[in-house]
């Protein structure tokens, strides 16, 4: 079966999208970095402007599947904390001092 952009843009569950793209992945770790993995990968699909337009649709596809799979390993060898792919991740929190920041004057 020939797959498709609008196949791809069907899809909605992380599960759906390592089906589609046939690529191998541990439950485990798409169940608890699902969010991450799926933000990364977006992160990675955004092409500069211009340049989605020249490709043809099944080199898109190859290159989603490529960003999927990196998206994946990403979280293999590090933490959704190091990667602070979420807004939540980078703000410091309120009334709260930092030891790194006490005597720093």
């Amino acid at each position: 079966m020939n797959k498709t952009l609008a196949d791809f843009n069907r899809l909605v569950d992380a599960e759906e999208y390592f089906e589609f793209f046939d690529l191998p992945y541990d439950p485990q770790i798409v169940s608890v970095n699902r969010l991450h993995i799926l933000q990364k990968f977006s992160q990675l699909i955004q092409a500069p402007e211009g340049e989605a337009t020249e490709l043809s649709e099944e080199e898109k596809l190859n290159q989603y599947r490529i960003a999927l799979q990196n998206a994946y390993n990403l979280f293999l060898t590090s933490t959704p904390i190091e990667q602070k792919l979420f807004k939540v991740f980078k703000q410091k929190p309120k009334n709260v001092v930092l030891i790194s920041e006490i005597g720093k004057d």
